[in-house]
C-alpha cells in the first residue's frame, strides 16, 4: 500500500476528492492463467485445436453420447466467452469508481491466492493419505476379475481427487474474477439506466454459472472417457462399464474438500468484515452503509467476492459433480441388475441432462434484455419479477429437454414405458426446485408477511427482533422438509413402478428414480447460480456508488438491486440445501452398495436399535451443531478484531469523520484475511477427521466383539443423522439470516422510521446476528453434508 495511506499523511478529502488506494503493489493472476495469456495467440489456437481433437478422439472411442456432451460443453464455454466480451465492453465509469473497484479486485485476488495456496497444500497431504490407504486396502471381486490391482486403483482415485480439487478451485476463481470486474460496470450503468444495470449483473452472473456447470460436466466426462480407454472397459477380461463410475468418487471428494474450505474461509472473511463495519460504522458512528469513512468498508466489499462468488461457485460445482457421480453409480447398478444389454444410456444420462442445463439456462439468461429507453432511470418492472420470468422460461425448456433426454437414453425394450416414469421423476425434481425457490423467497423477501412482521418486531427493541428472527427461521424448516419428503417418496414410487425388474422379478428402479429427480432439480442449476451471483455483484455495485459519492438517485437503483440480490442469494441457498439432501440420499445408497462389495456381506439397512449404531447417529447430529458453533464463533472472534481496529482508527484519526483524513483500509483487509485463514482450519478438520476416526474406532471395537460390519454401520448411522440434522440446521440458519437482512433493508426504504431510527438500529443488530448464520455456517453445511457422504464413500475400505 502507498506510504502516505499507511501513515495517514493525507491532505483533506476536499483537496483530493474521491481517490482510493490500491490494496497491494502488483496484480495477481494464477499461474495457470498466466501461462495461457503468455502464449502466442496462434500457438494457443493450435494447442486448443489439438486438445479438442484429443477430446473428440477419446469421446469417439467411448460413446457417441460423450461426443454430444463434449460438444454442448464447448458450446457453453463459447457462450461464456461471448458474455465475457459483452460485459467487459461496458464502461467502468468515472475514475473514482474504477479506483474503488481496483482496490476491491486487488484485495479479493490477494486473499484468493493465499487461501487457495493453503487449501492446495492440505489437498496434497490428503491425496498422499488416500494413496497410502488404497495401496493397503482390499479389492472388490469386480476389480479382481478385471485385473485392476491396488496400485492402479490407488493412483486412479488420487488422480480423480486432485482433478476434482483443481476444477473446483478454477470454478471458484472464475466466480470471483467475474464479480470483481462486473461490479464497477453495474455501478456505471446505474447512472444511466436501471434495466441496463440489471442486465449487466445478470449476464456477469451467467458467465460464471456457465463455466462452473460446464466444468463440472466436462470434468466427469473426461475422467470417464479416459478411464474407459485406458482400462479397456468392456473388452474380454477387463472391467465392466457398470463398475466404472465407482472409480470417479475421488473427483467428487476433491470438489467437496475444496468447496468446504473455500466456503468456510470466504464466509468467515465476508461476515467478520461486514459485522465489524456495521457495528462501529452504522450503530456507533451513525454513518451509512459502505460509507468511505468506514475503515472496514473495503474489507466488507472484498468479502462479498471471496465469500459469495468464489465460494458459491465451488459449492455448486461440487453439488453437480457429486450428483452426477452418484447417479452414474446407481444407473450402472440398476442396469446390471436388470440385465440391460446396453447400459451406457443409464450411466451417461446425468451428463446429458446437465449438458442441456447449459442450453436452457443460456436461453433464460438471454431472455433478460435491456430497456429500449436508455434514459429510463427507474425500473418499470420489479427486478425480482424480471429474474423470475427468466427462471420460468428456463424451467419450461428444461421440462422439454428432460423429456427428450429420457426418451433418448432411458428407453429399453424390457420396459417400454420406463422412460415415461423417469421423465415424471425429473418433473418431480423440477417442481421441487421451483417450490424451494418460492418458499425461500416467501420467507426472505420483504414483500411478504414474514419479513415485514420481523421488521415490525424491531420497533419494540433489539431483543424482540432477535426472538422474532429465530422463530421465523425455525418455522421456515417446515415447508421445505415436507417438499423434500414428498419428492423422495414420489420419485422412488415412480421408479419402482417403471417396469424394470431384476432376475427374481423384484422392482429395481426406485433409487434410480430418486437420482433422476435430483437431476431434475439441478437441471436449471446454471440459471439458479446466475441469480445467486447477481446478489454480490449488485451489493458491490451499491458499495462503489456510495463510496464514490454518486447522486442519491443512482444509490436508489443499486439499493433495489441489492435487496433483490439478498433474496436471490437466499433462494439459491434453499435450492442448494434441497439438492444436497437428495444427492446425499443417493450417495448414502452408493456407500451401502460399496460396503457390500468390499465385505461380501449384504448391507441393506441400518438398525439404530444396536447401541453402537445409535451412538454413531448421536455423534453425527453433534458434529453438525459443533461445526456450526465453531464457524459462527470464528466470525465472532474475527469481527472483534475488526471492531477494535475500526474504533482505534476513529479515536486516533478524528479527522476521518470530517473527511480530513483517510482511513487505513489495508489494515482491516490484512486483519480479516489472516484471521479467516487461521479460523477455517478447525471446523474444516473436524468435518474431515471425525467420520474417519469414528469409523476406525468402531471397526476396532467390532473386531473385538465379533461384529465385522460395525465400523461401516456406525459410519452409516453418523451419515444418516448428520444429513437430517444438517438439512434442518442449514434451512434455519439460511432463512433466519436472510430474513434479518431484508428486514433491515425494508426499514431502510423508509418504513418504520427509516435509516437512523431506533427501529433501524434494532434491525441492524438482527442483521449482525444473522450474518454468520446465512453466509458462513449455513452455506458451509451444504458442503459438509455432501463431503461426509463422499468421504465415507472414498474411505469405506478403512471401516471394514
Amino acid at each position: 500500500m502507498d506510504e502516505d495511506v499507511e501513515n495517514g499523511n493525507l491532505v483533506p478529502y476536499q483537496e483530493r476528492p474521491r481517490t482510493f488506494p490500491n490494496m497491494r503493489s502488483k496484480s495477481y493472476t494464477p499461474l495457470l492463467f498466466r501461462i495461457f495469456t503468455g502464449i502466442n495467440s496462434r500457438v494457443l489456437a493450435v494447442l486448443l485445436l489439438l486438445v479438442l481433437g484429443a477430446l473428440f478422439y477419446v469421446g469417439a472411442n467411448t460413446s457417441p453420447i460423450v461426443i454430444f456432451v463434449f460438444s454442448i460443453c464447448i458450446a457453453g464455454f463459447i457462450f461464456s466467452a461471448y458474455l465475457t466480451r459483452w460485459v467487459l465492453a461496458k464502461d467502468e465509469g468515472p475514475p473514482e469508481m474504477s479506483q474503488i473497484s481496483d482496490a476491491i479486485r486487488d484485495g479479493a485476488e490477494g486473499f484468493f491466492r493465499t487461501q487457495y495456496g493453503t487449501i492446495s497444500n492440505m489437498a496434497v497431504v490428503l491425496a498422499l493419505l488416500i494413496l497410502g490407504i488404497y495401496l493397503f486396502r482390499s479389492t472388490t471381486p469386480q476389480q479382481e476379475s478385471s485385473g485392476l490391482g491396488r496400485s492402479t486403483t490407488a493412483f486412479i482415485t488420487v488422480a480423480a481427487f486432485l482433478l476434482g480439487a483443481l476444477c473446483s478451485g478454477i470454478a471458484g476463481y472464475v466466480g470471483m474474477w467475474v464479480s470483481v470486474r462486473a461490479n464497477v460496470r453495474v455501478s456505471s450503468a446505474a447512472r444511466r439506466s436501471a434495466r441496463e444495470a440489471l442486465q449487466i449483473a445478470v449476464r456477469a452472473g451467467g458467465l460464471s454459472a456457465m463455466v462452473v456447470v460446464g466444468m463440472a460436466v466436462i470434468g466427469v466426462a473426461i475422467l470417464y472417457s479416459a478411464f474407459y480407454m485406458w482400462l479397456g472397459v468392456d473388452s474380454p477380461g477387463s472391467m465392466k462399464v457398470v463398475d466404472l463410475p465407482l472409480l470417479l468418487v475421488g473427483y467428487g471428494f476433491g470438489a467437496s474438500f475444496v468447496a468446504l474450505f473455500a466456503q468456510l474461509g470466504g464466509g468467515i472473511y465476508t461476515k467478520a468484515a461486514d459485522v465489524g463495519a456495521d457495528l462501529v460504522g452504522k450503530v456507533e458512528q451513525g454513518i451509512p452503509e459502505d460509507d468511505p469513512r468506514n475503515p472496514a468498508v473495503i474489507a466488507d466489499l472484498v468479502g462479498d467476492n471471496v465469500g459469495d462468488c468464489a465460494a458459491r461457485g465451488a459449492d455448486l460445482f461440487e453439488s453437480i459433480a457429486a450428483e452426477i457421480i452418484s447417479a452414474m453409480i446407481l444407473g450402472g447398478t440398476m442396469a446390471q441388475q436388470c440385465k440391460i444389454e446396453d447400459p451406457s444410456g443409464f450411466i451417461l444420462f446425468p451428463l446429458v441432462v446437465h449438458s442441456f442445463d447449459l442450453v436452457v439456462s443460456s436461453i433464460g439468461i438471454l431472455s433478460i434484455r435491456g430497456t429500449r429507453d436508455v434514459g429510463s432511470k427507474i425500473l418499470v418492472e420489479d427486478p425480482m419479477a424480471i429474474l423470475q420470468k427468466g427462471y420460468s422460461i428456463t424451467i419450461l425448456f428444461a421440462v422439454v429437454a428432460f423429456g427428450a433426454s429420457t426418451r433418448w437414453l432411458l428407453y429399453t425394450e424390457q420396459a417400454p414405458s420406463a422412460w415415461l416414469n423417469f421423465s415424471l421423476c425429473g418433473l418431480v425434481g423440477i417442481i421441487t426446485a421451483y417450490a424451494f425457490v418460492w418458499i425461500s423467497k416467501y420467507y426472505t423477501d420483504y414483500k411478504y408477511e414474514p419479513v415485514r412482521t420481523l421488521a415490525l418486531s424491531s420497533a419494540t427493541g433489539h431483543g424482540t427482533n432477535i426472538i422474532a428472527g429465530v422463530s421465523l427461521g425455525l418455522e421456515s424448516t417446515g415447508l421445505p422438509v415436507i417438499v423434500i419428503s414428498l419428492a423422495i417418496i414420489s420419485a422412488y414410487w415412480l421408479g419402482q413402478t417403471c417396469g424394470l425388474v431384476d432376475e427374481t422379478g423384484s422392482p429395481t428402479g426406485g433409487l434410480f428414480g430418486t437420482a433422476v429427480a435430483t437431476m431434475g432439480m439441478l437441471s436449471t442449476a446454471a440459471y439458479v447460480l446466475t441469480m445467486d451471483m447477481f446478489g454480490p455483484i449488485a451489493d458491490n455495485a451499491g458499495g462503489i456508488v456510495e463510496m464514490s459519492q454518486q447522486p442519491e438517485s443512482v444509490r436508489e437503483i443499486t439499493d433495489v438491486l441489492d435487496a433483490v440480490g439478498n433474496t436471490t442469494k437466499a433462494t439459491t441457498k434453499g435450492f442448494a440445501i434441497g439438492s444436497a439432501a437428495l444427492a446425499s440420499f443417493l450417495l448414502f445408497s452408493a456407500y451401502m452398495d460399496e460396503v457390500s462389495a468390499f465385505s461380501h456381506i449384504p448391507f441393506k439397512q441400518v438398525d439404530i436399535a444396536i447401541p453402537e449404531v445409535f451412538v454413531g447417529g448421536l455423534l453425527g447430529a453433534m458434529l453438525i451443531f459443533v461445526f456450526s458453533a465453531w464457524a459462527c464463533a470464528a466470525v465472532g472472534r474475527t469481527a472483534q478484531e475488526v471492531v477494535n481496529e475500526v474504533r482505534r482508527q476513529f479515536i486516533e484519526r478524528p479527522g476521518i469523520m470530517e473527511y480530513k483524513e483517510k482511513p487505513d483500509y489495508g489494515r482491516c483487509v490484512s486483519i480479516v484475511a489472516s484471521a479467516s485463514l487461521r479460523e477455517m482450519i478447525k471446523p474444516g478438520a473436524l468435518a474431515i477427521v471425525s467420520p474417519i476416526a469414528i469409523g476406525i474406532i468402531f471397526r476396532m471395537l467390532g473386531h473385538v466383539t465379533g461384529q465385522p460390519l460395525l465400523g461401516a454401520k456406525v459410519v452409516a448411522s453418523l451419515l444418516m443423522f448428520a444429513t437430517v440434522s444438517g438439512i434442518l440446521m442449514a434451512l434455519f440458519l439460511n432463512t433466519a439470516g436472510g430474513a434479518w437482512d431484508n428486514a433491515k433493508k425494508y426499514i431502510e426504504t423508509g418504513a418504520l422510521g427509516g435509516k437512523g431510527s431506533d427501529c433501524h438500529k434494532a434491525a441492524i443488530t438482527g442483521d449482525t446476528v444473522g450474518d454468520p448464520f446465512k453466509d458462513t455456517a449455513g452455506p458451509s453445511l451444504h458442503v459438509l453434508i455432501k463431503l461426509l457422504a463422499t468421504i465415507t464413500l472414498v474411505m469405506a475400505p478403512v471401516f471394514l
